[in-house]
């Protein structure tokens, strides 16, 4: 007998309860239940009465839903509204899958002797430092030696596609925040949710909307979960500016554009920086756990040592994992640094 029947016979609900029964044949506890009344409930000890949830509930009643008709409801209403938001959602993603699509055929075609030289020359000009470029040359070399070379390469070409786009649309965002208290209200609770919600949780909804075999389904995904840092620090950056020297640009005439490009969003460049690189760590990290989807790159050894319990292929990606993410991350202080020596220098 369910624990809770007492509660709705007390209440005078039994008739409602039972007329969403079944009509299916009586089972043995049920037909216990009814012959011995509510002796069994009221004799259930207090350690063993279970929390009144719903599945607990629908024992007693079978007209209050089980938990199971709260999911499959919510599965429902997201299948029943798939198509018309495909409808709109897969034209405004679908240069996204352009980009990564791209990307990855410059990255992977284009010969080693190719790449590599153009690699270096990127991490001079960002950072401008011979110890990087050193370092950066003998991850890639590294890597390329152990053959890991063309998944290493399909890793990066999605952190510079996704990095990219996080960049473009965060850097705008937080500027709005910082201009608007109300904006930041209304954000703040969506970039909690995105920054708390389980890297896996993003993939659900993604795999339903999309075919497995689209590169938009893991880039929007490494795109939701890795945008958070630079919008929060592009907006904490521009809050930060002293008020002292927004004051300042006031008594020059300056406009609200001027002060922004002029004054605050020079300021706020080293917080902004740092917004970038925890975008392009997250962004890695993402990589990884979206070759559950299909993402090309290094999570898929990972993966397929995991699978197939090939522990050395797994140890050696991850261990190419983490050399790629000590890279990228020396390469981004070593931008912040040379950020930080220029504006010390004025």
């Amino acid at each position: 007998m369910a624990t809770y029947d007492g509660l709705f016979d007390t209440l005078g609900l039994r008739d409602w309860c039972d007329a969403e029964a079944s009509d299916g044949p009586m089972s043995m506890a049920d037909l216990m239940a009814r012959t011995q009344g509510g002796d069994e409930a009221a004799g259930t000890p207090l350690r063993d009465l279970p929390f009144p949830s719903l599945d607990a509930l629908h024992d007693a009643c079978a007209a209050i839903p089980q938990s199971r008709a709260l999911t499959k409801g919510l599965e429902t209403g997201f299948l029943d509204i798939r198509d018309s938001l495909r409808f709109v959602v897969d034209p405004l993603t679908q240069p996204l899958s352009w980009a990564l699509e791209n990307m990855l055929w410059v990255m992977t075609e284009t010969p080693w002797w190719v790449m590599f030289p153009v690699l270096l020359l990127i991490t001079w000009a960002v950072g401008r430092s011979w110890k990087v470029v050193g370092f950066v040359a003998l991850v890639i070399a590294g890597l390329a030696f152990v053959d890991h070379y063309d998944v290493a390469m399909q890793t990066l070409a999605i952190i510079f596609v996704c990095a990219f786009i996080c960049v473009l649309f965060g850097v705008p965002i937080g500027i709005a925040m910082s201009r608007s208290d109300r904006l930041q209200g209304v954000l703040t609770p969506v970039l909690d949710m995105l920054q708390t919600l389980p890297p896996f949780v993003y993939l659900i909804p993604l795999i339903f909307l999309f075919s497995v075999t689209e590169p938009k389904l893991y880039g929007i995904a490494v795109i939701l979960y890795a945008i958070v840092p630079v919008v929060r620090l592009t907006n904490l950056g521009i809050r930060l500016v002293d008020p002292d020297v927004i004051e300042a640009a006031d008594a020059f005439g300056m406009t609200k554009s001027q002060k922004l490009f002029g004054v605050q969003i020079p300021l706020a460049l080293p917080n902004i920086m740092a917004g970038v690189n925890q975008t392009i760590m997250m962004s890695l990290a993402m990589v990884v756990i979206a070759s559950m989807v299909s993402a090309p790159g290094l999570g898929i050894l990972v993966l397929r040592g995991i699978r197939n319990l090939e522990l050395g292929v797994g140890l050696v990606a991850g261990l190419g994992i983490v050399v790629l993410a000590i890279a990228l991350d020396r390469v981004t202080k070593a931008s912040l640094a040379r950020i930080d020596a220029s504006q010390s220098s004025r």
